[in-house]
């Protein structure tokens, strides 16, 4: 992770949460986060074409010159960036995955830019279901002009999906510990952006989720 506000909620989120696959709402505390809470969100999971913004941090709204709370995050995205995202929402949301994403923004203007979003799942009801996200997005450099120049499109330029609790087999070796680790770059899909996970099976493969692992690789 590039930016120091991510490597923070990361390790906030992974400590919070203990042995279980996601934290539950409730055991997020905002004053323990103080230091970055403008650069954080909470989304709530309606289906896989809708998280509704919940609570946005000051800083992550100024990227936008706008309140985002009410608002659609995947409304943020266009074209096969927006269909990216969805997916990218629901590794987290279904499967418990994290997820780091660069983004590349830019204004009306043509003024531009980069900036890290994290991606983390949360528990809001009693059951299994990741039914809340809690992110984090923060510019990498802070122009001159953010908060006065809204962004009006982004794009995905790579992303990172990371199994906290267990290493997809097919990018570990038989000595390898089932910790945490990040999954291989990913080979891009058609009508998927550059970096983005493809649902599509291949030999060798298995089903997690709404995607498709393939076994075997380097052993």
């Amino acid at each position: 992770m590039k930016h120091s506000a991510s490597r923070e909620l990361y390790e906030y989120w992974n400590r919070v949460r203990g042995a279980a696959r996601a934290p539950h709402r409730g055991a997020i505390e905002p004053s323990d986060i103080r230091r970055i809470l403008a650069d954080t969100f909470i989304l709530e999971v309606v289906d896989r074409e809708h998280y509704n913004v919940r609570l946005a941090g000051t800083r992550v709204c100024a990227i936008y010159c706008r309140e985002l709370k009410g608002s659609n995050f995947i409304d943020l995205w266009q074209g096969e960036d927006r269909s990216a995202i969805a997916t990218l929402a629901a590794a987290v949301s279904e499967d418990g995955a994290a997820a780091v994403v660069t983004v590349e923004a830019k204004t009306g203007r043509g003024q531009e830019v980069a900036a890290e979003l994290l991606l983390l799942p949360l528990r809001h009801s009693t059951g299994e279901r990741f039914d809340r996200v809690l992110g984090s997005l923060a510019v990498l450099e802070r122009p001159y002009w953010l908060g006065n120049e809204p962004v009006e499109r982004q794009s995905i330029a790579s992303l990172r999906l990371i199994w906290p609790d267990e290493r997809p087999q097919w990018g570990r070796r038989r000595s390898d510990s089932p910790v945490a680790a990040e999954q291989p770059a990913p080979i891009p899909g058609p009508g998927f952006a550059k970096g983005v996970v493809a649902a599509i099976p291949a030999p060798n493969s298995r089903r997690r989720g709404h995607l498709f692992v393939v076994d075997g690789g380097k052993q």
